[in-house]
């Protein structure tokens, strides 16, 4: 379903907001421009599907191939650890700052000990971790000594990847690496002007050699002609992300002549066109390299997804439920107590968990979990629908609900349960439609609910399912 025009304007306004007295300077195009931008993805897209698979729905391409790390991901498997936040190059296009060192970090949570990370991994299940920064070389000696520690205590299959410029690459780094177990490295070689000395020293020495950069609009032949020496090379994978625009990279970004895009945050369009592009040369070339293009929309829909079911499953309540985007759903029926009271003993007549509903007299509502709403009659009483979130902080702000995660006798995480904007009370139609499209999962709006709701399924689609489709163009 395509964004509402309530949901674009959001995000416009936000966009303006974000960008202050520099947003008039932002080359965003007409509708016309924009339909005619997507044109031209639709054909590539078309001419592409004959031998790729597009997946996530709808997100990423080609799925095909993936790499071990990238699969992990998209299970949702993956933590990163930001080993250091310095870096030795200056990208035009990084996203933030990278002057300090500091210390070891993933989702705001330090991690000083290596053992407490693996403990972290141990406790929230993951099966896969990467080293990033910064440069994870420019802070070797800890760099290794986490990628041991989490090869001796973690299972045999777990995978380990370091992402890395290259530019302190030593042959004796590759050795202690390879030695330690590392699974894939992965190189930007946009950061030195893509060249391929580094990668041709890690020869077969690890696994999986991958080699990760932007879509650099600009760049485009250059990769064209590049795809043959990275084969050649040993490369095993070559990922391309969508160049985003950030307060940070803005004053260097704003010296090339892109066109944006309006979305959660600002994109380039010219970056997901030149992705697509190099996709089907490949394919046309019949080049045997995987190349995966991971949207924005990848990233910000199913990593953010995988952080929120990850988190959510300490916070979820038996009565409550996560839904397929990892927000934690309340269901409630509100009104005159001897209706909820008759509503709780159907229940026990049935026979059903009590643990699947929770009555609060004093406040005349009744939680429900939506395996019993067939049991349910609402007539008569308002339905009322609630988000939450869960995320990890590193200690406690006393502002929400929140559960305390002990990894070691030396370092504890906090869990925090926030709401996602405030309460829904449905109309009577609205509850309908909810319940025949939400709950008993009949799929999405259809041609009989008419164009009122779609603010209504735009919102509460925004909390219970994952958009489809890459970035609307606009």
């Amino acid at each position: 379903m395509a964004l509402s025009k309530k949901r674009r304007q959001h995000w416009i306004a936000a966009n303006q907001q974000e960008y202050s007295h520099h947003y008039p300077t932002l080359r965003f195009l007409s509708d016309d421009d924009y339909a005619r931008a997507d044109q031209l993805r639709q054909q590539t897209l078309q001419s592409l599907l004959s031998a790729s698979t597009i997946g996530c729905s709808g997100t990423k391409l080609d799925m095909n191939n993936l790499s071990p790390g990238c699969r992990i991901c998209v299970e949702g498997g993956w933590s990163c650890l930001f080993i250091n936040g310095r870096c030795n190059c200056q990208c035009f296009y990084c996203p933030t700052s990278q002057q300090e060192i500091g210390q070891p970090t993933t989702n705001s949570i330090e991690f000083r000990h290596a053992e407490d990370y693996v403990h972290y991994l141990q406790r929230f299940g993951f099966r896969g971790a990467s080293f990033s920064g910064g440069e994870p070389l420019l802070t070797f000696d800890r760099t290794l000594l986490y990628l041991k520690t989490i090869k001796a205590h973690m299972p045999s299959d777990f995978h380990t990847w370091l992402y890395t410029n290259g530019a302190l690459l030593t042959d004796r780094m590759v050795d202690q690496l390879a030695e330690a177990g590392l699974d894939e490295i992965r190189f930007d070689i946009g950061a030195t002007n893509y060249q391929l000395t580094a990668l041709n020293r890690v020869g077969r020495a690890i696994p999986v050699v991958t080699v990760e950069i932007p879509a650099v609009p600009e760049e485009t032949e250059r990769l064209k002609a590049l795809l043959p020496q990275l084969v050649d090379s040993g490369v095993r994978h070559l990922n391309l992300h969508q160049l985003r625009l950030t307060p940070y990279n803005y004053p260097h970004m704003i010296q090339r002549d892109y066109r944006y895009l309006h979305g959660e945050k600002v994109t380039v369009l010219d970056s997901e066109l030149a992705a697509l592009e190099l996709l089907d040369h490949a394919q046309r070339a019949n080049i045997a390299l995987p190349i995966n293009y991971c949207s924005f929309v990848y990233k910000h829909r199913f990593q953010a997804q995988a952080a929120r079911l990850r988190n959510g499953q300490f916070m979820v309540k038996s009565y409550e439920c996560l839904t397929e985007n990892g927000y934690i759903r309340t269901l409630t029926l509100a009104g005159e107590g001897t209706r909820l009271l008759q509503l709780c003993r159907r229940f026990e007549e049935q026979g059903c968990d009590p643990t699947q509903w929770c009555f609060v007299e004093a406040r005349g509502r009744l939680h429900v979990h939506p395996c019993l709403w067939p049991l349910v009659d609402s007539d008569g009483l308002e339905v009322v629908v609630a988000y939450a979130f869960a995320r990890q902080l590193p200690q406690v702000t006393y502002r929400n609900p929140f559960t305390r995660i002990e990894l070691s006798s030396r370092q504890a995480l906090v869990l925090e349960r926030s709401r996602a904007g405030a309460e829904i009370v449905l109309t009577p139609e609205q509850a309908e439609f909810f319940v025949q499209h939400i709950l008993l999962s009949r799929g999405g709006r259809d041609d009989e609910t008419g164009a009122h709701e779609d603010d209504f399924w735009s919102h509460l689609a925004a909390f219970e399912t994952i958009e489809q489709g890459l970035q609307d163009y606009y």
